[in-house]
């Protein structure tokens, strides 16, 4: 939806919900992108705001705004993540093709950290939507959405067995789903074989119900997978492989000179398995069984960058960052994920937006039996100058 097609109603709420955020320092200050937030929330003025508050403080948090132009992706996931644009459909929004069967997500976690893992799922978020202005001055209308094409094809139990996938997978869409709203026309899912009814299962917990709706799944049909994606992209924006009448220089039916396919990711990106060792400034905590903990640092200089890292002996542990508003609401940074902090140093900072409270919660309530030994570090970078370790700061 865009803002012209609002119904006199519609545009009151509009106007009332744009007044009512125009002090965020938004990435769009267009009204298009004002109003996918009151779409999201279904034209609730508070729960809009709210969902596009903490947008705002996730981005600023996690320096979103810097990743097209700051931040190099690393090698290994530019050149084997499976997604690329490879044109445009009759709507004039980006086609993504995912080769997601083709991937070897298991060896691309094995050559990242999940955290740069993470950021570049957001970095190719950010170039969507880079690639919808540029449809929109081609067209001449407002490009708002994407349609993305995933061919399952190739699918293995190996690679969605891989739990580090399936977690930083879940987390992905929870971050889509809370921070890029209304970008989907239409997902269509392509050769989808019968293990991957537990996939899809998985993850529709996580999928809000107008983004269930805009998806539709078939088989090995590939007449049928074909007439489908006709009917929605003209055939000289789609690679012959799957129905169109795109090649690449070299004559690829796939066009894997245009976008990325995927494919086994070598040994020679794997990071090393180093057992990491406890440095002279650290300080250590036990999490016992079934337990948490929590790390408390009151923020008194907004834009303050809190930096962390942490290793547990023997095992991983649960890991979470988030801020406390003074009315006492939790406002989740990083969610809660599992670490193999035993087996690499963790590291991390995010941008302290506001002069609020900040917890690093260490979670082992899922181990019933045993206790985690945490040695940590963490100090507070004044947007002015000096480092302030952790010791000397406001520490709860």
């Amino acid at each position: 939806m865009i803002v012209s097609q609002l119904s006199e109603a519609q545009r009151v709420t509009f106007d009332q919900f744009k007044e009512n955020v125009k002090d965020c320092k938004l990435p769009d200050p267009s009204e298009d992108y004002i109003l996918k937030w009151l779409v999201a929330r279904n034209f609730d003025l508070d729960q809009a705001e709210k969902m596009l508050r903490h947008s705002v403080q996730w981005r600023l948090a996690n320096r979103i705004d810097e990743l097209k132009d700051q931040w190099e992706p690393p090698t290994v996931l530019v050149k084997y993540y499976p997604m690329g644009i490879i044109g445009y459909d009759k709507l004039y929004c980006p086609v993504w093709i995912v080769s997601f069967g083709q991937a070897d997500w298991r060896g691309m976690l094995q050559s990242v950290s999940k955290r740069d893992y993470v950021r570049y799922v957001c970095y190719l978020s950010e170039m969507g939507i880079v690639q919808m202005k540029k449809n929109s001055e081609h067209a001449g209308k407002p490009v708002t959405c994407q349609t993305i094409v995933i061919d399952m094809e190739g699918l293995s139990m190996r690679q969605m067995g891989y739990k580090p996938f399936r977690e930083v997978g879940i987390e992905g869409i929870k971050i889509s789903e809370s921070n890029y709203p209304e970008n989907l026309r239409k997902t269509i899912i392509i050769n989808a074989p019968k293990i991957f009814t537990l996939v899809f299962n998985m993850v529709k917990p996580f999928l809000h119900p107008v983004t269930l709706d805009k998806i539709s799944i078939f088989g090995f049909d590939k007449s049928e997978w074909t007439a489908a994606l006709l009917k929605e992209i003209d055939a000289d924006q789609l690679p012959v492989h799957y129905g169109g009448t795109m090649t690449d220089s070299n004559g690829d039916p796939k066009c894997s000179g245009k976008i990325s396919l995927g494919g086994e990711v070598p040994q020679s990106y794997y990071m090393e398995t180093v057992k990491p060792t406890v440095k002279p400034e650290m300080t250590s905590m036990t999490v016992s069984s079934s337990s948490k903990k929590k790390l408390e640092y009151k923020i008194i200089q907004a834009n303050s960058v809190l930096r962390w890292e942490f290793m547990t002996e023997d095992s991983d542990i649960g890991f979470s960052v988030y801020y406390v508003e003074r009315n006492g609401d939790r406002v989740d940074i990083i969610t809660n994920e599992r670490v193999q902090s035993h087996l690499m140093m963790e590291e991390g900072d995010v941008v302290c937006v506001r002069p609020v409270l900040y917890v690093l919660e260490f979670d082992n309530s899922y181990s019933y039996l045993r206790s985690k030994k945490v040695w940590y570090r963490v100090v507070v970078d004044l947007p002015s100058a000096s480092v302030v370790p952790f010791e000397e700061f406001n520490q709860k």
